[in-house]
Parts: C-alpha cells; structure tokens; sequence
C-alpha cells in the first residue's frame, strides 16, 4: 500500500509540475505577446509624433502661404488702381487728339 500512495503522490508531483511548466509556459507567452504591444506602441507614439511635426510644418506653409495671398491681393488692388489711370490718360489722349484734329482743320 505504501507504494501504490507513493506512486500516487508521484504523479500529483509529476501532474504539479506539469500544470506549474504549462502556467510558466502561458505567462512568457503573455509577457511576449505585452512587449509586441508596448513595442507597437512606441512605435505608433513615433508616428503620431512624426505626424504632428509634420503638421507644424505644413500650418507654417498655410501662413505664408496666406501672407502671399494677401500680398497678391494688394498687388492686384494697385495694378486695378494703375488701370483706371490708364484708361483715364487714354480717353484723355482722345480728347485732346480730337481737339489737336479740330485746330488743324
């Protein structure tokens, strides 16, 4: 009898230590599968942290862009401006070639 309880008290050992390897086994699978992750992750930080400089970068773009918008606009109030003076100075010229004609005849 005593072997038979010491047979049996080996394979609860022998199970013991089965179940305690398996939960080892699935607990470094665990930790592995948690630094992927956190490897993902910090990764995914670099991005997001690329992508914000980037995104400073491009607003600075918008801001020139928008100071040359208003630049250009300016221009073209000026060149509406030296236009009208042009046509002004041009029916000017009419007028006073149509009064030269006039003295000639």
């Amino acid at each position: 009898m005593a072997s038979a309880s010491s047979t049996s008290a080996r394979s609860l050992f022998v199970e013991s230590k089965m179940r305690l390897a398996d939960r080892v086994q699935v607990n470094v699978n665990n930790i592995a599968s948690l630094a992927r992750q956190i490897q993902r992750g910090s990764k995914s930080s670099e991005i997001i942290m690329h992508s914000a400089k980037n995104f400073a970068q491009q607003e600075h773009g918008v801001e020139i862009a928008e100071a040359n918008l208003k630049k250009i606009a300016l221009i073209t109030t000026h060149l509406e401006y030296q236009m009208e003076s042009i046509n002004k100075s041009f029916m000017t010229l009419e007028e006073v070639t149509e009064q030269v004609r006039a003295m000639q005849r």
